[in-house]
């Protein structure tokens, strides 16, 4: 049966952009037995210094690697599907992580979104040790104009599909920020993950 992750922010106008519903496909599950993620870190990392960094010019992303969880990823642009969600890599690229092009690129003041699946019909996905990750983690952004900009893991949030923290995610902050998002939780009744695995990150100092 496919399993249908939804990360369902609100449709908020944040700093001009809007916030919208996330779907992340994942299927492939013949049981319930475990196949649930680890519970994410709790704790958080020392918050960022009260002076902002100075942020990066924009440009896209490119690759994505996050050495504690084995990632070393192409990244790709994706914008809206007619419904107004984000779309997402599709189920044959399970190894590609998305960028919502509508929002800022990582390095740029503000939230970066990036989104990638944590199983497909396939087998593991690109984003299935995320929630392994601890704060303080490093994540690596290369970028199209040959930067490559380094942030640390913050904290990661478990969250239930009917109550996405969308200021958390979307929210104006004082400097580049970074979320990771995949599914989490369970497969309950319905066939579908329960919950979010977010990661918020900050730019490494």
């Amino acid at each position: 049966m496919g399993l249908l992750c939804l990360v369902l922010g609100t449709s908020l106008a944040l700093s001009g952009r809007e916030a919208p519903v996330v779907r992340i496909e994942a299927s492939g599950h013949g049981s319930t037995a475990d196949t649930r993620p680890t519970a994410p870190a709790t704790g958080t990392a020392p918050s960022p210094a009260t002076t902002a960094p100075k942020p990066f010019a924009p440009s896209p992303p490119t690759r994505l690697l996050v050495p504690a969880a084995g990632v070393d990823a192409p990244v790709a642009d994706l914008g809206l599907n007619a419904d107004g969600t984000v779309q997402v890599p599709t189920a044959d690229r399970g190894d590609e992580v998305g960028w919502y092009r509508n929002g800022p690129s990582p390095g740029e003041t503000g939230p970066a979104v990036l989104i990638g699946h944590y199983d497909t019909v396939h087998g593991p996905a690109v984003f299935r040790q995320l929630p392994k990750l601890r704060p303080g983690d490093l994540v690596r952004v290369r970028r199209a104009d040959g930067s490559t900009v380094d942030f640390r893991v913050r904290t990661l949030l478990q969250a239930a599909k009917d109550s996405f923290p969308t200021e958390q995610v979307y929210g104006d902050t004082p400097a580049p920020a970074l979320r990771l998002i995949t599914c989490g939780g369970r497969i309950g009744s319905d066939g579908h993950w329960t919950d979010n695995i977010i990661v918020l990150a900050d730019l490494a100092t």
